[in-house]
């Protein structure tokens, strides 16, 4: 590669090409009508750090109907318009927070029966810091993933996938979207929203994503070039780390284990890996000229912290073309000594989990790059 124009007009094409055909599935091109309710605005959220708003999106085709509720805080003390992380929650928009006023997702009742912990307010508000964020000026909108398609077998008929036109119950192509692709489009619907917030800059939107959201979150940042930082935390297996590699998940694995996350096509590669006709460094690539954050743990060996930290590594010959800077070395660097520059990278002590160290880092990085 040895042009920008080259790589544009050509090869990134071919390589997005590629990862629909073999991993994620084709999105469709095919528009379906969403409209937005607010359900509830708090200005003076979090004593008052924030003005807390709740929106419902309601997805149809004119036959079905599927909702999904929008959880945003905006930043009090920014004068103007403030940067905003937009990522999805694993248990509900009232997992994120003890506030009793944040309605419980829709999405939960195909995955958790009503008795669950699951539904036990603020059940993972370790995992998103609201408070550190707001005051470090940013905006934060989440949404349960289960609301754009349920995590869980044999929910394709009650996920956002179900409403396109081409949609076929227990019909599955070799390159049919499934929950990562869907998950993807999902959180492009959010920035659709975002655009009527006048409080939010859309010049400044991260992409954050943990685990298989980390997955979700470079898909979307791959075909949506609206997100300007795209930040994978310990996605592992058909996210960062590389495939070739097979070490920790491997595609036998993750195929067999969620088979509805990727097109079927993918499981080919299950003991194959090396038929592969790219490996997910070439994903990362798809983020260039924008900013790339790749997070790993230490504990978290299920992961691959090394794969993850190569394929960020092999995206600096793309950087380069845009006179930008990649990461320097090949080796992985030590424990909570995180990489700040065009490509970002840390690997914290400590198991698969988003913490606030790693929500430290995040916005370090956007600090320097949405501000």
């Amino acid at each position: 590669m040895t042009s920008v124009r080259e790589w544009e007009d050509k090869r990134r094409l071919e390589i997005l090409d590629l990862f629909m055909t073999h991993v994620y599935g084709r999105t469709p091109s095919e528009k379906i009508t969403v409209s937005y309710t607010l359900l509830s605005c708090n200005p003076k959220a979090l004593d008052g750090k924030a003005t807390c708003k709740q929106v419902l999106f309601s997805f149809t085709n004119g036959e079905k109907e599927i909702e999904a509720i929008l959880l945003l805080y905006i930043p009090n003390l920014v004068k103007g318009k403030a940067p905003v992380f937009v990522g999805y929650n694993f248990m509900g928009n009232a997992s994120t927070t003890l506030d009793p006023t944040i309605y419980h997702s829709p999405g939960l009742r195909f995955v958790y029966g009503k008795d669950s912990p699951v539904w036990k307010r603020g059940a993972q508000k370790n995992r998103w810091c609201f408070d550190q964020i707001l005051e470090r000026g940013y905006a934060v909108a989440t949404m349960c993933y289960h609301d754009i398609y349920p995590d869980q077998v044999g929910m394709r008929d009650y996920s956002v996938a179900s409403l396109f036109s081409d949609y076929i119950p227990r019909s599955r192509k070799h390159d049919e979207w499934e929950a990562i692709g869907v998950w993807a489009w999902g959180a492009s619907r959010i920035v659709d929203y975002l655009v009527q917030e006048d409080r939010i800059d859309m010049d400044r939107i991260a992409i954050v994503g943990h685990s298989r959201q980390g997955k979700a979150a470079l898909w979307a940042g791959a075909q949506d070039m609206r997100f300007k930082v795209v930040i994978s935390n310990e996605s592992g297996c058909g996210g960062a780390a590389l495939s070739k590699r097979v070490y920790g998940e491997n595609i036998a694995r993750i195929t067999t284990d969620f088979p509805y996350w990727f097109c079927p096509g993918f499981s080919r590669y299950a003991g194959n890996e090396e038929e592969l006709p790219f490996d997910q460094h070439e994903l990362l690539a798809l983020i260039v000229p924008r900013y790339l954050y790749v997070a790993s743990a230490e504990g978290d060996w299920w992961s691959d912290p090394k794969g993850e930290y190569l394929s960020a590594y092999y995206t600096k010959d793309i950087y380069q073309l845009y006179g930008m800077n990649g990461l320097e070395s090949a080796e992985l660097p030590f424990v909570n000594q995180p990489i700040l520059s065009d490509v970002g990278y840390h690997i914290r002590e400590g198991k698969h989990d988003i913490t606030d160290y790693d929500w430290e880092c995040f916005m370090n990085f956007c600090d320097l790059h949405l501000k």
